[in-house]
């Protein structure tokens, strides 16, 4: 079953009946989805680099328009690095680890024990978005998610050309 522009972009906003929702997500994906989807991200944010790669919901992999690199990019415009780097280390960052911290998020005796658990929180230093959270012990490093295969994705998963890209 196809769907419009205008019903994926209402997917995109959160605005789409549930009715409709329960169906786009249940059913098998149609080709064009994607690409709608893409498009209706592009016509969210302000900048002209061409969206390759949803990462978050206020974050994507986009293809500057200047220079064809792929990079990580805010809602707002913010360029966080390259593609194949962990934007978490261009990001501020704030660590909930004291008591007093931990229990802004949970009850004072729910909090986790601050010696086995802190809480990572990665913001968008030019808008504020919060883009991520992690939980690690006080000395793990820096989680790196994952390094997407853009090329085998557009290959393999959505039969399209894979975008330019100069390294």
């Amino acid at each position: 079953m196809s769907y419009t522009n205008e019903q994926v972009s209402h997917l995109v906003e959160g605005t789409l009946d549930w009715e409709t929702t329960f169906r786009m997500l249940s059913m098998p994906k149609d080709n064009s989805r994607f690409e709608q989807y893409v498009a209706a991200l592009q016509a969210k944010v302000g900048f002209k680099d061409r969206i390759v790669l949803p990462l978050a919901p206020h974050m994507y992999i986009v293809q500057s328009a200047k220079t064809k690199q792929w990079l990580i990019k805010c809602d707002c415009g913010h360029e966080f690095c390259d593609y194949k780097e962990n934007w978490k280390l261009h990001a501020s960052i704030y660590v909930r680890d004291t008591e007093e911290a931990m229990t802004e998020v949970y009850p004072k005796l729910m909090a986790p024990d601050t010696q086995w658990q802190v809480y990572r929180e990665y913001y968008c230093p030019t808008c504020g978005t919060l883009h991520d959270v992690e939980a690690p012990t006080p000395w793990y490093p820096v989680i790196h998610d994952f390094e997407p295969d853009i090329e085998a994705f557009y290959k393999e998963w959505v039969n399209l050309p894979v975008p330019e890209r100069v390294d």
